[in-house]
C-alpha cells in the first residue's frame, strides 16, 4: 500500500487474491496458498520499510501489526495496545501494551521496541507521523508514554497507518539501509520470504501468531499458508484470470467489467464505501495554469456527470470536492464546489483575452492555448483523458494526450515536465491535503507545486494548531475551502471499492472490517477445498 494509499497512489484499479495465477482453467496450486495481483497504485515498491518508504505493498499490513487498527467506518480498535488513556490537555498519551507478543526473529515486542520505534521516524519521510510527538518513555515493560509537542487529536489515526507497522529493532539496526529488502521483520500474521522489485513479493504464515485483532474472527495463524503478491498492472488481465478462475478475488474492480462479472454465477461481491478521489492535477507554475483565471475556466470546462457515466457506468459519486464524502471536512460552503459550468467557462477566457482562432483553438499573444495531458496507462485513466481532452476543446484548449505506465508517472511528475495530469489518491483522512498542497512537499508528492501564502497559513493552523477533533475538523474545512477557491485541482469522481472474488476459489467474510481488505480480513479468508 502506498504512503497515503496513495498516497501518490494514483491509480486503485485491481487487488486480486487468487489461487493458481497463470494456471489454465480452474486447476490450483496447493489449496492454502494464494495469488494477490497488487494495485497498479502499488507496483514497484522497492521495499517493505514502513518507515524510510513512501511506497509499500499489501504486505507491509501482513508482516507488521500496529498499536491501534482502523474499520470500515473510521472506528479505532486496539491491537498491540490493548488500551490507551490521554491526558485532558492531550499532551500525554499513555498505552498499555499486549503481553506475550514476538517479532519474527524471535525478539520480545514491549515498551522498549516501541521507544526505539517512534525515535526512528525523526528526520525519516514519515516523520509527519510521529511529529506531534516530543518523545516516547517506558513505564513498565508493558506500558509506554507519548509525551507531546502539542495536542494531535489524528494521533490514532496515524497509528492505525500502513507506516506504521512495528519493525523489530534488532533486525531493523542490523540490517541498515537493506532492511525491507531482503528481511522486514514485523509481529504480523505473515513473514517476508522472497521480494522481488517490480515482480512479487511472497509471504508465508506466521505460524506462531496468537494475537490477532479483535477485527478479526480468527486470532491466530492465517488460514492461507501462502501468499504471492503479483505485479500485474493491467486490469484487463486481472478480470480475465478471475473469470478462468486463476485469480480468486479483484479489489477495486473498474467498473466497466462489473456487468460481466454481475452474469457469471461464480462470482460474489462484497462492497465498501469510498476511499479515495480521481481528479486532474494542475502543474500551478506551468503556463498556461499559472493562471488562476485557467485553472478555473478548466475545472468548470469538466463534466464529471459525463465521466461518472461514460466510465464508471453510473458505479459510484460525483466529486466537487478533494476529499472523500464520508469526512467531515468534505461538507465545504457549496459555494465553493467545483461544478461543471462551461459558459462560465468560456466567459472567463474570452474575459482574460484568450479569443478563438479559425481551428477553434484559443490564442492570447500569439499563444495558443495547447496544453500536455498525462495519464497512466491503464483503461480508467485514458478513458477519463480523453472525456476531458473532448470537454476542454469544446472550451477552445487543445490538449494532447500522453499516457505512463504506473511507475513512471511518479518520475514525470516529480520532473515537473506536466502541465496536467488524471490522478487518484487512496486515503481517507483530511491530512491527504498536507500531502499533496504543503509547500513543503515540492515538487513531489506536492507535483501541483501549490505555494501560496494563505493556504500554507490554513494549512499550519489545520496541521498543528488544532487542540481537539471538532476544532480539527474545522480547521481543515477552511483550508480545504482555501484549495477549491483557487482551483488547486479538478475533482471528478469517488469509486466505491468493489470486490469481487471467485467463490468456487476463496470464501470471504460476508462483512469485510477495516477501511479497504487488509490484515483483519486476509487472516479470515480461505480456500475452498
Amino acid at each position: 500500500m502506498n504512503r497515503r494509499q496513495f498516497l501518490a497512489s494514483t491509480a486503485a484499479v485491481a487487488l486480486s487474491l487468487g489461487i493458481g495465477l497463470g494456471q489454465s482453467g480452474p486447476a490450483r496450486a496447493a489449496e492454502s496458498e494464494a495469488v494477490l495481483v497488487l494495485s497498479s497504485s502499488e507496483v514497484g515498491a522497492p521495499n517493505q520499510d514502513p518507515i524510510r518508504a513512501t511506497l509499500l505493498n499489501a504486505g507491509a499490513y501482513l508482516i507488521y501489526d500496529r498499536l491501534v487498527e482502523q474499520d470500515v467506518d473510521q472506528s479505532y480498535h486496539p491491537h498491540l495496545a490493548e488500551s490507551w488513556e490521554t491526558s485532558a490537555d492531550g499532551m500525554n498519551w499513555t498505552f498499555k501494551l499486549r503481553q506475550g507478543v514476538r517479532f519474527h526473529d524471535g525478539e520480545p515486542f514491549n515498551a522498549a521496541a516501541v521507544v526505539w520505534w517512534i525515535a526512528k521516524y525523526k528526520g525519516s519521510v514519515n516523520d509527519y507521523l510521529t511529529d506531534a510527538i516530543d518523545h516516547a518513555e517506558v513505564v513498565d515493560d508493558h506500558t509506554v508514554r507519548f509525551v507531546m509537542k502539542r495536542a494531535e487529536p489524528n494521533l490514532t489515526y496515524n497509528l492505525a497507518s500502513t507506516f506504521m507497522g512495528i519493525p523489530s529493532p534488532k533486525s531493523y539496526e542490523a540490517a541498515g539501509d537493506s532492511y525491507g529488502v531482503s528481511e522486514a521483520i514485523g509481529t504480523g500474521p505473515y513473514k517476508l520470504e522472497s521480494l522481488v522489485v517490480g515482480q512479487e513479493t511472497v509471504l508465508v504464515a506466521n505460524e506462531d501468531y496468537a494475537w490477532g485483532s479483535r477485527l478479526s474472527e480468527n486470532q491466530g495463524a492465517p488460514y492461507v499458508k501462502r501468499l504471492r503478491l503479483r505485479e500485474i498492472p493491467d486490469a484487463s488481465t486481472a478480470f480475465l484470470e478471475l473469470k478462468t478462475g486463476g485469480v480468486g478475488m479483484l479489489l477495486g474492480l473498474p467498473s466497466e467489467f462489473l456487468p460481466q462479472l454481475k452474469a457469471d454465477a461464480n462470482i460474489d461481491f462484497r462492497t465498501l464505501p469510498g476511499f479515495g478521489v480521481t481528479y486532474l492535477m494542475f502543474n500551478s507554475k506551468s503556463e498556461p495554469f499559472s493562471d488562476m483565471t485557467v485553472r478555473q475556466a478548466t475545472a468548470l470546462a469538466v463534466d464529471q456527470s459525463a465521466v461518472l457515466k461514460s466510465v464508471y457506468s453510473g458505479v459510484g459519486l460525483e466529486s466537487h470536492q478533494f476529499l472523500i464524502s464520508a469526512l467531515a471536512e468534505s461538507k465545504v460552503d457549496p459555494k465553493v464546489e467545483i461544478h461543471h459550468d462551461l459558459d462560465k467557462a468560456n466567459s472567463l477566457l474570452d474575459q482574460a483575452g484568450w479569443a478563438r482562432g479559425g481551428d477553434g483553438v484559443r490564442v492570447k499573444d500569439g499563444k495558443a492555448l495547447k496544453i500536455k495531458l498525462s495519464a497512466q496507462s491503464e483503461t480508467e485513466f485514458r478513458r477519463i483523458a480523453e472525456i476531458v481532452q473532448a470537454q476542454l476543446k469544446a472550451l477552445g484548449i487543445q490538449a494532447e494526450i500522453t499516457t505512463f505506465d504506473s511507475s513512471t508517472i511518479s518520475d514525470h511528475l516529480k520532473k515537473g515536465e506536466h502541465q496536467l495530469a488524471v490522478r487518484h489518491y487512496d486515503w481517507n483522512n483530511a491530512d491527504i491535503l498536507d500531502w499533496f498542497y504543503s509547500s513543503k512537499n515540492i515538487p513531489y508528492p506536492n507535483s501541483t507545486m501549490w505555494d501560496e501564502a494563505k493556504s500554507q497559513e490554513l494549512h499550519d493552523i489545520a496541521m498543528h494548531q488544532s487542540k481537539t477533533g471538532e476544532e480539527r475538523v474545522a480547521n481543515f474545512r477552511r483550508y480545504h475551502e482555501r484549495l477549491l477557491s483557487q482551483f488547486a485541482f479538478v475533482p471528478i469522481h469517488e469509486p466505491l471499492q468493489n470486490v469481487a472474488f471467485n467463490k468456487t476459489l476463496l470464501e470471504v467474510p460476508e462483512k469485510i472490517r477495516g477501511p479497504q481488505l487488509t490484515q483483519a480480513t486476509f487472516v479470515d479468508m480461505k480456500s475452498v477445498a
